[in-house]
């Protein structure tokens, strides 16, 4: 049986907020330097390419899998044509976040390691639209829970990630907290399920 949650939404934009101090304290800026490479590239090109999922799944530490020679060789311009399609779902504004996620995560299924799992594609859609989008992962997961925001597994689950991020973005505001983006609060998230 589901106990009632202990902490009210106050407190949870206070842990938060702690999480992320303390993240930003101990974490180096140069961590997410190919991270930003990336979204400027994705900025100026409108997809990302082999180099740059590369260059993430190096960011996000990923376990080496079958898919990565199963996308070296696909197409470039194949590999392009879909991500261009998840850039504009992510950057949807005529869409609820949630259901932009949702939208560019589906699009990405037929890439090579992007048809199982929410971390790596997550990463691609962060790059789409850093402001608006945040990086799935277990220890965000996790953080969560901590933060009596508990995440399903099964279909949907980045959507559902998105709507409980956004949940506490929402939370933040009404507190007046300064944390603004999907990314800062997906950062606290994972320093707090560490």
């Amino acid at each position: 049986m589901n106990q009632p949650c202990p902490i009210t939404p106050a407190q949870r934009c206070g842990t938060i907020v702690r999480a992320l101090a303390q993240y930003r304290a101990t974490v180096s800026e140069c961590y997410d330097e190919p991270l930003y490479e990336v979204i400027e590239r994705v900025q100026e090109s409108g997809s990302l390419g082999k180099v740059d999922i590369g260059a993430l799944y190096l960011w996000k530490r990923i376990p080496r899998g079958k898919w990565g020679l199963k996308l070296l060789t696909m197409p470039e311009a194949q590999v392009r044509d879909i991500t261009a399609a998840a850039v504009q779902r992510a950057r949807h504004e005529d869409l609820p976040t949630p259901e932009a996620a949702a939208a560019a995560r589906t699009v990405l299924s037929p890439l090579p390691g992007m048809r199982t799992g929410d971390a790596l594609p997550s990463a691609l859609i962060v790059a789409a639209a850093p402001d608006r989008m945040a990086v799935y992962n277990r220890r965000a997961r996790k953080g969560l829970a901590e933060v009596c925001l508990p995440l399903s597994d099964g279909s949907g689950r980045y959507q559902r990630y998105i709507e409980l991020v956004e949940q506490c973005r929402i939370e933040l505001a009404e507190q007046g907290a300064e944390i603004q983006t999907a990314r800062e609060i997906d950062l606290a998230l994972y320093w707090r399920g560490g």
